[in-house]
């Protein structure tokens, strides 16, 4: 797993085209302001044991959300980090246990739409903790 948390002042997001023939055809736009943008990418070797990276996934992010004073969480698959991929299936699954984790302990969550390119808009602060990697 590899992890991109960037804090944002505001993240927005269009679908532009699809990446995976099997997504949902659908169009969306959204912006937020005061997220965190966890950038996710599962690796191949994620699938040997997901609950253990679902709850690694799920601690960084309540880490770096309480580290920029936040409760509000944007997921986004992001599978341009490292060399191998996990099935989609199971990434999106990942996506969408952390979510409802993160959910149940309080956080606002939204999740950009699977399976597709996005046009997005963003500024971020520029602090240290504003982005943050993480690898497990």
């Amino acid at each position: 797993m590899k992890l991109l948390m960037i804090y944002t002042d505001h993240f927005g997001w269009r679908t532009a085209e699809k990446g995976l023939e099997t997504a949902e055809t659908m169009s969306e736009e959204r912006r937020l302001e005061g997220v965190l943008v966890g950038m996710i990418h599962a690796e191949a070797q994620d699938e040997v044991d997901v609950g253990r990276i679902e709850t690694k996934l799920v601690k960084n992010l309540k880490w770096g959300a309480r580290k920029n004073a936040t409760f509000r969480i944007v997921l986004h698959s992001f599978s341009h980090l490292a060399e191998t991929k996990a099935q989609p299936d199971v990434t999106k699954e990942l996506l969408d246990r952390a979510a409802a984790r993160l959910q149940s302990s309080g956080y606002e969550v939204w999740q950009t739409p699977f399976g597709y390119f996005h046009d997005l808009d963003l500024s971020a602060p520029g602090r240290s903790t504003a982005r943050i990697f993480a690898s497990f």
